[in-house]
């Protein structure tokens, strides 16, 4: 049988098989200066993200160690607020039991005191019959005030030592507001006498009145 080719340039090829693509062909086709201009942009994104997802993986890497360290010294830091919270808690704690205990022996020797003035200032002749407080009606019985109200009930078989026990009453620094009632004459023990009622207010005297003592140890 006889083939006669119609078209002299085309060449059958032998066999079958696989052929890559032409890619210069396929470059050559795209012609639009935009659409390279696009490819090009977008390729040079993906490269620019690429490059500072690989900077910011490697300065992550490296801060790792940092970020480690800063959460153990958290914790400590916590560890030690919370130890400080706790001191000052104590702290205040402390405070007020220490002030409550300073107001209690404030007022220990307020009533002794009281009786160390009065009876430096008693002359012969004469002696007390009470001595008690006076409450003013904005102090309480439990009031730690060492402003002490008291009055003074006496006796008195002289005149002029009446007179210098109110005399001596007065230059006591640590007596103020001192109130002399009148006297009036009694009878007690088949004599007469003078009795006497006195009010005063103890308060704590000028530091230069103070005196200190050591209180001596066991075995000294």
């Amino acid at each position: 049988m006889i083939e006669i080719n119609l078209f002299p340039s085309a060449k059958k090829k032998a066999g079958a098989g696989l052929s890559l693509p032409d890619f210069g062909a396929m470059f050559t086709g795209f012609k639009d200066p935009l659409l390279l201009a696009t490819i090009g942009a977008w390729i040079v994104v993906a490269g620019v993200c690429a490059a500072v997802w690989s900077f910011e993986t490697a300065r992550l890497a490296q801060l790792e160690p940092q970020v480690v360290q800063v959460r153990t010294e958290a914790r400590q830091f916590r560890t030690l607020l919370a130890q400080k919270r706790k001191l000052e808690t104590l702290r205040d704690s402390l405070g007020t039991e220490l002030e409550l205990i300073r107001e209690i022996d404030r007022g220990r020797y307020v009533w002794p005191h009281i009786m160390e003035e009065v009876t430096k200032a008693l002359p012969d002749f004469t002696w007390l019959v009470v001595l008690d407080a006076v409450r003013t009606p904005n102090q309480g019985a439990d009031d730690p005030d060492q402003s002490v109200r008291f009055s003074l009930d006496g006796r008195t078989s002289d005149i002029q030592a009446f007179t210098r026990f109110q005399r001596q009453l007065a230059n006591s620094p640590w007596l103020t507001n001192i109130v002399f009632g009148q006297t009036q004459q009694v009878i007690e023990e088949e004599r007469t006498v003078r009795a006497f009622r006195i009010e005063a207010t103890f308060n704590e005297a000028d530091s230069a009145f103070i005196r200190t003592t050591t209180i001596a140890q066991p075995g000294q």
